[in-house]
């Protein structure tokens, strides 16, 4: 497999597992009990992106490397699946 579909799927995974990550361990200005005036009490007290980032990609490599030995060893990939949309001719 080339460069760019190995990056293009793996770039798909990263981009899911963000949203699933971003909000572990955020607590919020009112768990800390200093809202700043002007913010919603939901917004985060501190914001650790690195870490985010950093836990981001250790989990989609995780994941991108079971569908990688999935598709290699066993052969089972996307085109497996049934096709769900009608043929038209």
């Amino acid at each position: 497999m080339s460069f760019l579909p190995i990056f293009a799927v793996y770039f798909i995974i990263w981009w899911i597992t963000l949203f699933a990550v971003l909000p572990l361990g955020m607590r919020s200005q009112d768990d800390e009990g200093d809202v700043t005036l002007g913010t919603v009490g939901s917004a985060p007290a501190r914001m650790r992106m690195g870490r985010v980032l950093i836990l981001t990609t250790l989990v989609s490599a995780v994941i991108y490397g079971v569908w990688f030995a999935v598709s290699s060893y066993f052969g089972i990939s996307l085109a497996s699946l049934p096709r769900i949309v009608p043929e038209f001719r």
